[in-house]
């Protein structure tokens, strides 16, 4: 069916009981909490994700951190764009590159550590309205971090600020214990036929 026979009059009708199905469900959304959100998956996005988080809260007048436990061997565009949010705005690349390029156990534990430290007096700051933690899920899985030791930490974040993780394979303990949970799924992927991180897509 074209959109030339589609019947005004039944479309209408058909939008006007969607739109109050819809009111119906929000009637009783009324509670506002802060959330932890999860990005996992195997799929490109995970972390643009959550840079589209970081420029809402920042349009909103929000103070931000974004704390890199893996990246911060190379400049990305993004932080181009973050510093001139001084006043609201902290990116701290912490890691020093994927662990295949670092191939040192023991310093990527104590670096994913620092990181931490530095997560977590964020997270438990009320100035802080939004904490990223990308790559976290990766510290996770190489068990650089204790997971436990994480959720206890969420458990007391500020009841009206947020927390995003991103990164493959989080465990299915922070999974539970998140109010959201994204999976991305690749369907297909330009690396595969041969194309290169460009700027801009990538970084």
């Amino acid at each position: 069916m074209t959109e030339e026979t589609v019947d005004p009059a039944r479309h209408a009708e058909k939008m006007k009981k969607k739109q109050a199905a819809r009111a119906k469900i929000m009637a009783n959304k009324t509670d506002r909490k802060g959330l932890v959100i999860v990005h996992t998956g195997t799929g490109k996005g995970k972390t643009t994700a959550a840079l589209g988080m970081i420029c809402r809260s920042l349009g909103h007048g929000y103070k931000v951190a974004l704390i890199q436990f893996i990246k911060g061997a190379m400049q990305t565009a993004e932080k181009v764009v973050f510093d001139k949010f001084p006043e609201q705005m902290e990116m701290r690349p912490m890691g020093e590159g994927f662990t295949w390029d670092t191939q040192d156990r023991e310093r990527d534990i104590a670096k994913a550590r620092e990181a931490w430290e530095a997560a977590k007096a964020r997270i438990l700051d009320p100035d802080w309205k939004l904490v990223v933690l990308d790559e976290l899920n990766i510290v996770l899985r190489y068990d650089y971090l204790p997971v436990e030791e994480v959720i206890e930490v969420l458990k007391q974040k500020p009841e009206d600020s947020h927390v995003v993780i991103t990164g493959r394979n989080a465990p299915q303990e922070l999974m539970d214990f998140a109010d959201l949970v994204t999976e991305m799924t690749m369907v297909k992927h330009p690396f595969r036929s041969g194309i290169k991180a460009q700027p801009g897509i990538e970084f």
